[in-house]
């Protein structure tokens, strides 16, 4: 049976995309409670769309981020392509008031956030088999990208060692090393003054409660003194140069608060103040 001309209408003002195939949109649209039989539900689109979307993120990260590992790529995609971002985009654009539910399922509530991934996911596969792969892309990255570069950006903050050493591996003759300048206190509560070195350059030291924080902290510096990063008055660290993606938005921004003042602060002798 092919959706009512309502629906189709409707369909076309939420996704941005008008099908040739109404069939391959009201598929997509059936959850398996209100199907006749579970072949005749959007779960296999389900399934392909979900592999479109994850092909659709992890290209667009391997494109657009050349600075980052696969590590970071995984970590990235990982979220976005998670039940929880998945839902929150049909809610967003009201794609689950499209959907056919069995009576046990439309009189709950709330709706469960996996029945709205599996729609959003399911539509994927049916404008991809409607269209093809290149309106299928435009409506993924439409709506995921904002979720790529908030997780791209989370995924910097208090991580600036990683920052530094993507950054070195790309455009540096050596990686930067840590070098442990002192240590003051009684065992139980030592602090610890570190500094990075490049090519037999030293930057800023910088003094932490922990080696590893004192390292994080040395590498944030060391990235303000490649002009690689600064820290603004609100102690938000902002990305610059190589570093960044370019893109229409305003520029990434690590909130670092204290720690960023910190590091960015000098004392008369030009030492890192303690934290």
């Amino acid at each position: 049976m092919v959706p009512s001309r309502n629906i189709v209408e409707k369909a076309s003002q939420v996704l941005g995309y008008t099908f040739k195939d109404a069939q391959l949109l009201k598929e997509s649209l059936t959850h398996a409670s209100g199907a006749g039989h579970r072949l005749d539900s959007n779960e296999r689109m389900e399934f392909l769309g979900d592999a479109i979307l994850a092909y659709t993120v992890c290209d667009y990260l391997f494109r657009h981020y050349k600075e980052m590992h696969e590590g970071d790529m995984t970590k990235i995609k990982s979220t976005v392509v998670s039940r929880k971002v998945c839902a929150k985009i049909s809610s967003k654009i009201n794609l689950n008031a499209l959907l056919q539910l069995g009576k046990g399922v439309s009189s709950r509530p709330t709706l469960p956030e996996s029945i709205g991934a599996a729609v959003l996911e399911s539509v994927i596969a049916a404008i991809y088999l409607d269209g093809g792969i290149r309106p299928a892309k435009r409506f993924i990255l439409k709506h995921v990208v904002p979720f790529i570069h908030e997780s791209a950006e989370s995924s910097h903050q208090h991580n600036f060692k990683s920052v530094l050493q993507q950054y070195a591996q790309r455009h540096l003759p050596v990686h930067p090393t840590y070098v442990k300048l002192d240590e003051k206190g009684p065992d139980h509560s030592k602090c610890f003054e570190i500094c990075v070195e490049i090519d037999g350059k030293r930057f800023e030291s910088a003094w932490a409660a922990s080696k590893k924080e004192a390292e994080q902290k040395a590498a944030l510096a060391a990235l303000c003194g490649l002009n690689l990063a600064q820290v603004d008055s609100d102690g938000q660290v902002v990305l610059q140069g190589a570093l960044l993606v370019k893109r229409k938005s305003k520029r990434p921004v690590v909130k670092t608060g204290k720690t960023a003042k910190a590091v960015g602060s000098k004392t008369k002798r030009g030492k890192a103040k303690k934290a």
